[in-house]
């Protein structure tokens, strides 16, 4: 069974969707330690580590770990507690590859870097790492960020980089390419929103062509940055 986190705030038309594709859906609470355009983003609050095992927030909700447990899913908590104030906020917000791992690994949550430890470790400046990263494969990945382009091709990845803005995240200026998508499996990136009306979406289109990707669109809004679509099985 295929399962998705995403923010609670995910609308009717993208929950509908999305479910369409055979997926159960996990809801991640609102959580009061972050300010409001980011406190219900999964990839703010948990970093899956593998199918069986998922790092959650320690303030995350009793319920919110019943309903893990009952999927099957063996709860494991941060170190450190999430706060509005940076770094706080970027303690789990890592790209968690197979074999790598990139993140600021000066902020990564002691916890998380535990289980992580035999992985290749990536270090980059941006803390919203996992926000600012649209993983295409285990080799290949979007941002608008150099500084994690300039890093990530230097460590043999195919990059795409683009120009900031023009992805909504309501309450801020702008969002990042990382927290509109995510891989259903290693052929299917879904995303909030559709690429149509993405300013750069052709380029997009393209690099997921290049590497035989498919994308879904949960609807034909521009894209949306709602913390990354976190998807697995159990």
């Amino acid at each position: 069974m295929n399962y998705c986190f995403v923010d609670y705030r995910i609308l009717p038309e993208e929950e509908k969707n999305l479910r369409s594709l055979n997926v159960a859906i996990i809801k991640v609470p609102r959580c009061k330690n972050l300010y409001t355009a980011i406190d219900g983003h999964p990839d703010i609050q948990l970093n899956i580590l593998d199918n069986n095992t998922v790092l959650v927030h320690k303030d995350i909700t009793e319920n919110f770990i019943e309903e893990l447990k009952n999927t099957g899913l063996n709860p494991i908590f941060s170190h450190k507690c999430l706060s509005k104030k940076y770094p706080e906020d970027i303690i789990l917000n890592a790209v968690n590859l197979k074999d790598t791992f990139i993140h600021n690994i000066k902020f990564t949550d002691k916890m998380l870097l535990k289980y992580i430890e035999h992985k290749r470790l990536i270090n980059v400046t941006q803390g919203y790492t996992k926000c600012s990263c649209a993983v295409v494969s285990e080799r290949a990945i979007i941002t608008s960020d150099i500084k994690i382009h300039n890093e990530l091709i230097s460590n043999g990845f195919d990059v795409l980089l683009l120009p900031p803005g023009h992805i909504d995240l309501p309450g801020l200026n702008y969002g990042f390419i990382g927290g509109t998508c995510g891989l259903l499996s290693e052929k299917e990136l879904v995303f909030y929103g559709n690429l149509k009306n993405y300013k750069y979406g052709e380029l997009v289109i393209d690099f997921l062509n290049k590497h035989q990707v498919k994308p879904i669109f949960l609807s034909d809004t521009p894209l949306v940055d709602r913390g990354s679509l976190l998807f697995f099985s159990a």
